[in-house]
């Protein structure tokens, strides 16, 4: 069993017509999963995030803004959402399931969340549809285990994790590796343990050479758990991602990790990252790839 964690709430959010946000893949890739007859037993629930473990890392203020629905129309614009009760919920959700996810991979080895990665949320404000930064804080609920004494953080989502890196920026037990897109969202780029920016238009080959060479040297902090966020915007049909990686190099990108991890007996917490096709159907069957490179489904 390969544990996976699911909430329906993850695809329950009204947005605006033609809303940039591709909010129902997730309950896509729930359906697809289940049409490859994965059991239910595999799926775990999540729990919403608590206020009290957001404020731990996250500005009370800009919490407090969240919840309440208080945060200036300009804080909100950079969000990318529109506020609403249902956006709060589904975050907190969200967040708690890539935290759940943590938990399990440490337990059972590997384990993937059907959303996650919004690593564009720093402390204070959020941005580019990201709320509260999930990375960190399943970093932070590895870190709690006695055991556990680094975690590395393996980005590959197209856009770099300036969120995640400005949280971890002092912190040595979180390593930070962003393999992303040179020019690309955000425009302002933080600084990551390692950042690896990838030229337009790169292709299968380059990009996995560089991922092999980029994962070689983050070993080297012998980091004793694994977060990978598996985004697939750098598709070759995404529509934000400037990129040109087929769906096969996409499983080869999510098998390579996987086969480090394994190597160096290292538990893996997966999540789904960023994919922006707006024919959802496409862009579900670019994320199952994670789901094959973890043996979930063949």
């Amino acid at each position: 069993m390969i544990p996976l964690v699911f909430h329906p709430i993850y695809s329950q959010l009204s947005l605006p017509r033609r809303h940039r946000f591709p909010i129902e893949k997730y309950q896509g890739i729930r359906d697809a999963l289940a049409s490859h007859n994965v059991p239910d037993a595999w799926f775990h629930t999540p729990l919403p995030v608590t206020e009290n473990a957001l404020k731990q890392y996250f500005h009370t203020n800009y919490v407090n803004g969240l919840l309440n629905g208080t945060l200036d129309t300009k804080a909100m614009r950079r969000i990318g959402f529109p506020w609403s009760e249902q956006l709060i919920a589904r975050s907190m959700t969200a967040v708690g399931g890539t935290c759940l996810t943590a938990e399990l991979a440490l337990k059972h080895g590997v384990a993937l969340n059907l959303t996650g990665g919004y690593h564009h949320a720093f402390d204070t404000f959020g941005s580019g549809f990201c709320l509260f930064n999930d990375l960190y804080l399943a970093a932070r609920t590895m870190l709690q285990h006695a055991d556990i004494d680094r975690v590395l953080i393996i980005d590959c989502d197209v856009h770099q994790g300036d969120g995640t890196a400005w949280l971890a920026r002092n912190d040595a037990d979180i390593v930070t590796l962003s393999l992303h897109g040179e020019k690309n969202f955000p425009h302002r780029k933080q600084v990551s343990d390692m950042d690896v920016p990838l030229p337009k238009g790169s292709g299968d080959s380059e990009y996995l050479d560089t991922l092999d060479s980029a994962l070689t040297l983050a070993f080297r902090y012998q980091p004793d758990a694994i977060i990978y966020d598996a985004g697939v915007d750098i598709h070759t049909h995404d529509d934000l991602g400037h990129l040109d990686i087929t769906t096969q190099g996409v499983l080869a990108r999510d098998k390579m990790v996987f086969a480090a991890c394994q190597a160096q007996q290292l538990p893996i917490a997966a999540v789904i990252g960023g994919g922006y096709q707006r024919d959802i159907s496409a862009l579900v069957d670019v994320h199952l790839q994670l789901y094959r490179a973890a043996g979930v489904i063949t």
